[in-house]
């Protein structure tokens, strides 16, 4: 339904004939031809009966610009529905393990063998793109641990970015802690009503000086939820000893436990995909999000007809 901005606008309407009522005439003066009568009758008669439609025409054309250029000011509008992004009000960071044992090409997807980064690339870039509504960000780590994406509501940004993840960028050992401690210390300082980190490790964390379990406790009291995911066919408590590309699972779900998280163990890709839908019902985005009120506005419309009718007019009078 149309309303108008500025509808006060709509009193300047009777102000031509205002002027016209209150200002003095203005009698134009010029040269006159005298003629006879009968021939001024006749002259008069023929002008009447070829331009009195013209002459009308003429003179009501200022009139109607003047309606259409009121019209144009009072700002006629229309109230249009604009879809809302959902707005959960969660900080979720993706803590990403790219130390070297995420090379091993023990995966498979669709019967071809790929490697632990193909496999978590193509499952976590999905699960980034469905996290809509959350300000999301991406932390890579391996010797090292540092922001790939800061948080953002652009979830296609951050799904690329771990699309395009490289295997020993930041180190090739395994630093849990520092993982978690930066994704920490940047939500300490977030007023977000929900705060939650998603750990990825294939491994055992071996660099770093703070014990992982203790970065835990610390999430804990800053109200940070940690989800877990222990990727990799075996765990210390099944593989061999000595045996190079096992998974601290004892470890990741202690950090689970003490941060009132939940804990996944990962063998294969099925597994991983069934991870990411449970991670989607844990932290559900069922915001209806923010209203918008965004008008369209009419009144270039009467603006531009009263401009060409301007244009008319000076073209029959230059004619």
């Amino acid at each position: 339904m149309l309303e108008l901005a500025t509808p006060w606008a709509l009193i300047l309407l009777p102000l031509p004939l205002i002027l016209m009522r209150f200002l003095p005439v203005r009698v134009e003066r010029g040269a006159a031809l005298a003629v006879p009568d009968t021939v001024g009758t006749a002259l008069l008669a023929q002008g009447g009966q070829g331009g009195s439609m013209a002459r009308r025409v003429s003179r009501s054309l200022p009139w109607v610009i003047w309606v259409l250029l009121v019209l144009a000011l009072t700002g006629p509008r229309k109230l249009e529905p604009i879809p809302a992004l959902k707005v959960s009000g969660r900080d979720l960071a993706i803590a990403l393990d790219l130390s070297g044992s995420m090379v091993r090409d023990d995966f498979y997807l669709d019967g071809e063998q790929i490697t632990r980064l193909e496999a978590v690339q193509r499952v976590g870039a999905d699960f980034a793109r469905g996290r809509g509504g959350d300000r999301v960000a991406l932390i890579v780590f391996g010797s090292d641990a540092y922001y790939a994406a800061p948080f953002s509501y652009d979830t296609e940004a951050i799904a690329r970015r771990i699309e395009t993840a490289v295997i020993g960028i930041s180190g090739r050992a395994t630093n849990v802690s520092d993982a978690l401690g930066l994704a920490l210390k940047r939500m300490a300082q977030s007023d977000a009503a929900t705060k939650v980190v998603i750990l990825l490790s294939d491994g055992v964390s071996n660099a770093g000086a703070t014990n992982p379990r203790g970065v835990a406790e610390l999430a804990a009291k800053l109200g940070v939820r940690v989800h877990t995911i222990a990727m990799g066919p075996k765990d210390l408590t099944t593989a061999e000893e000595g045996e190079r590309g096992v998974v601290d699972a004892a470890t990741l779900r202690a950090i689970s436990d003490l941060s009132g998280g939940t804990s996944f163990r990962v063998k294969t890709t099925e597994d991983l995909v069934a991870v990411a839908d449970a991670l989607d019902k844990l932290e559900a985005n069922d915001s209806d999000g923010l209203a918008a009120e965004v008008f369209r506005e009419f009144w270039l419309y009467p603006a531009a007809i009263a401009l060409m009718l301007s244009l008319i007019i000076v073209w029959r009078q230059e004619a």
